[in-house]
């Protein structure tokens, strides 16, 4: 079942920038973003878990930067972005959106039916800015009691 998903992913990423790699638990969909900076680069993982006795899976972003004085960072988590650019004689323009990558990956699953499941680090992200928002709203009403009129 899960073979069948991997096949159906690469048969969509077969002549584009995206390479698929296997994993113990899934697979590794990688693209190096087109320029970023004139001296960064940033690769693009998104990492999908299967969980195939119950036909579901999860994605996770991982994002490498490399920076012109070496500096490296890693982002992991969901990430939304888009960046473009043209070559300096402006006849090239390239453009990634890190969400065709979603687009590709939750199409090829749902012909199958298989069901997304959030990975962990968005259910957290979730909690805390509910909690953030609940802080303000608490905080909010607090102002509005004290300055009242």
């Amino acid at each position: 079942m899960s073979e069948t998903l991997y096949a159906r992913v690469q048969a969509a990423t077969q002549g584009t920038s995206y390479r698929l790699q296997r994993t113990g638990r899934g697979f590794d969909m990688t693209v190096n973003v087109p320029q970023v900076g004139r001296h960064t680069t940033q690769v693009h993982t998104y990492r999908v878990e299967l969980q195939p006795r119950e036909k579901t899976f999860t994605m996770t972003d991982i994002v490498r930067t490399r920076g012109e004085s070496g500096g490296r960072t890693v982002e992991r988590g969901r990430a939304r972005y888009r960046t473009w650019s043209r070559s300096l004689d402006g006849s090239e323009r390239t453009s990634f959106s890190s969400a065709d990558g979603h687009r590709l990956i939750r199409a090829a699953a749902q012909e199958l039916g298989w069901q997304e499941l959030r990975p962990p680090t968005a259910k957290v992200a979730l909690v805390i800015g509910a909690i953030g928002g609940l802080m303000a709203l608490g905080m909010l009403i607090a102002l509005a009691l004290v300055f009242w009129p």
